[in-house]
C-alpha cells in the first residue's frame, strides 16, 4: 500500500514492495508499532472490537452455568438426596428348564424359539411304542392276577361247603354214637340177667366205640375244612396285595407313557430350544427354556453402605436401557439375607491373612406389576437403573404402574 501511494504521488521511493524491503526501509510508524507488539494499526483497531464481542458471550455462559447449577442444586435438595440409586440391576424371571423324564427318540417338536405358549400346550413328543407295550404288559399281568383272586374266591366257597358237610357228618356221627351207646347199655343189662350172649355184648361195645370214633373223625374233618378256608382266605389277601402292586405298575406305565408328551407347565415364551426331531434324549436332558414374562422382577445389587435407607415396600423408579422413554414404577419386595459373594461358588475367606476391604453388594428384589410385564418391555437380562425413593411408605405392597 505504501509503495502504491509513493508511486501515485510520483515520489522517488524504492520501487520494491514494502514486504521485500529491509527492516530499516519499512516506514517508521509501522516499524514502531511492530516493535511495540501491537501489530499494524489496522490490527490494533480490530482488537478492541473482538474483546467487546466476547464479553456478552462470557456473560451468557456464566449466567447459564449459574442457572444450571441452581437447578441441579434445587433438584438435589428437594428430591435427589432422598433417592438411593444403582446401575448394577438386571431384569430377572423364574425361568423353567423343560427336560425329558423318559428316554427315547423325539418324534415331533411343536414349538419354535420365541414362541408364546399356554400352560398345557404340547412342546415335543417322544416315541411311545415301547411305553405302550410296557403298559399293555402291566395290564395283562394285572388281569391274570385278578383271575387268580377270583379262582381263590371260588375255592373259598368250596371250602365253606366242605365245612358245612363236615358239620353235618358230625351230627350224623353223634346220632350214631348215641344209638350205639344205648344198644351197648341194653346189652349190658341183658348180660347181667343172662338173657343175651357175650358175643352180642361185645358187638354192641364195638359198635359204640366205632360210633365214637366216627364223631371224632367228623370233628377233625370240620377243623380241617375250616383251616382250609382260612388258608384260602390268606392266599386271597396275598393275591390282592400282588394285584395292588401290579395296579401300581400299570399306573407307573401309564405315567411313563404320559411323559412321552412334554407340555408347558405355565404360560411363557419358549427360548434356547435344544431339541429336534430324531434326537435321542435321556431323563433330565434339557429340551428348552420357558420364560414366564408375566412374573419378571428386577434384582438390584446395592452397596452395603446404601442398605440402611432401604425398606420393604418403598417405591422404585425403574429405567430400562432398552426403553429409555418408559417410566416404570416398582416396589421393594425383599432384601437378600447375604451378599452375593457369600453365595458364590468360591466364597472369599478373609481369615487367610491377605485382606483387602471391598464394598460388598447385596441383591434387592424389586417387584413389578404383571400388567407392566405383559407389555413385553421387561425381559430377563436387560440392564436397568433403579432409583429407590426413601420418602415413600415402607408398608409391604406390590403395586406398580406404567406412566405414559
Amino acid at each position: 500500500m505504501a509503495y502504491r501511494e509513493e508511486f501515485e504521488r510520483g515520489g522517488k521511493g524504492d520501487s520494491r514492495p514494502v514486504m521485500d524491503r529491509q527492516p530499516s526501509q519499512v516506514p517508521e510508524t509501522e516499524q514502531a508499532a511492530q516493535e511495540a507488539g501491537q501489530g499494524t494499526p489496522a490490527q490494533a483497531a480490530a482488537s478492541p472490537k473482538a474483546k467487546s464481542r466476547k464479553k456478552p458471550i462470557l456473560i451468557v455462559l456464566a449466567g447459564a452455568a449459574l442457572l444450571f447449577g441452581g437447578y441441579e442444586g434445587f433438584h438435589w435438595w428437594t428430591e435427589g438426596r432422598f433417592m438411593v440409586s444403582t446401575e448394577d440391576a438386571y431384569v430377572q424371571a423364574d425361568i423353567t428348564i423343560l427336560s425329558a423324564k423318559v428316554s427315547g427318540y423325539v418324534s415331533s417338536v411343536a414349538v419354535t424359539n420365541n414362541q408364546s405358549v399356554k400352560a398345557g400346550d404340547l412342546i415335543a413328543t417322544i416315541d411311545d411304542g415301547d411305553y405302550r407295550f410296557a403298559l399293555q404288559s402291566a395290564k395283562d399281568k394285572l388281569a391274570t392276577q385278578e383271575s387268580a383272586i377270583e379262582r381263590i374266591g371260588r375255592q373259598i366257597e368250596a371250602g365253606r361247603a366242605s365245612v358245612a358237610q363236615a358239620e353235618a357228618q358230625i351230627a350224623s356221627a353223634q346220632a350214631g354214637f348215641e344209638r350205639a351207646e344205648s344198644d351197648y347199655g341194653r346189652q349190658q343189662q341183658l348180660a347181667r340177667s343172662d338173657y343175651t350172649s357175650r358175643a352180642a355184648l361185645e358187638n354192641a361195645k364195638a359198635a359204640r366205640d366205632q360210633a365214637q370214633a366216627s364223631v371224632k373223625s367228623a370233628q377233625a374233618a370240620l377243623a380241617a375244612a375250616s383251616a382250609n378256608v382260612d388258608v384260602l382266605g390268606a392266599q386271597q389277601n396275598e393275591a390282592r396285595r400282588v394285584a395292588a402292586e401290579l395296579q401300581t405298575s400299570v399306573e407307573k406305565a401309564q405315567r411313563d407313557l404320559s411323559f412321552t408328551e412334554i407340555r408347558a407347565p405355565a404360560d411363557g415364551v419358549i427360548g434356547n430350544k435344544a431339541v429336534e426331531i430324531g434326537t435321542f434324549v435321556q431323563p433330565g436332558a434339557r429340551l428348552a427354556a420357558l420364560v414366564p414374562l408375566t412374573s419378571v422382577h428386577v434384582d438390584a445389587n446395592f452397596k452395603e453402605t446404601q442398605l440402611a435407607s432401604l425398606k420393604v415396600g418403598q417405591k422404585v423408579k425403574i429405567e430400562v436401557d432398552a426403553f429409555p422413554d418408559a417410566d416404570i414404577v416398582g416396589t421393594v419386595e425383599s432384601v437378600s439375607p447375604a451378599s452375593g459373594a457369600v453365595f458364590s461358588l468360591l466364597p472369599p475367606e478373609n481369615a487367610t491373612g491377605n485382606f483387602t476391604k471391598i464394598v460388598q453388594r447385596v441383591p434387592v428384589r424389586v417387584a413389578v406389576n404383571p400388567e407392566v410385564a405383559r407389555q413385553g418391555l421387561l425381559r430377563p437380562g436387560l440392564s436397568v437403573v433403579v432409583d429407590v425413593d426413601t420418602r415413600t411408605s415402607a408398608e409391604p405392597q406390590k403395586t406398580a404402574s406404567v406412566k405414559p
